[in-house]
């Protein structure tokens, strides 16, 4: 089989992450990739789920905006949540 050259841009610390991850399961970034490239090929789509963070919504984001629009008008006022620590 005649093999090509891939090329990519990745950031450095996720690249030497991704080499010590693929070397403790035994495997070198080469491998690991033409893995992927063969489970996509096989079956016609990303091996994994890829979702947006529902947080970043349009709803959302128009959602905070307001309430920030309210507690800067005097209409709300914030309050502490027993599940975030204060570190003051």
């Amino acid at each position: 089989m005649a093999q090509a050259m891939v090329n990519f841009r990745m950031d450095a610390a996720l690249k030497s992450d991704m080499e010590k991850t693929c070397k403790k399961m035994g495997l070198t970034m080469t491998s690991a990739f033409t893995l992927f490239a063969a489970k996509v090929t096989q079956d016609q789509r990303i091996p994994f789920d890829i979702v947006a963070d529902p947080f970043y919504s349009a709803a959302n984001m128009a959602r905070l905006k307001r309430a920030i629009a309210d507690v800067e008008a005097g209409r709300s006022v914030l309050k502490k949540h027993d599940l975030i620590e204060d570190n003051q």
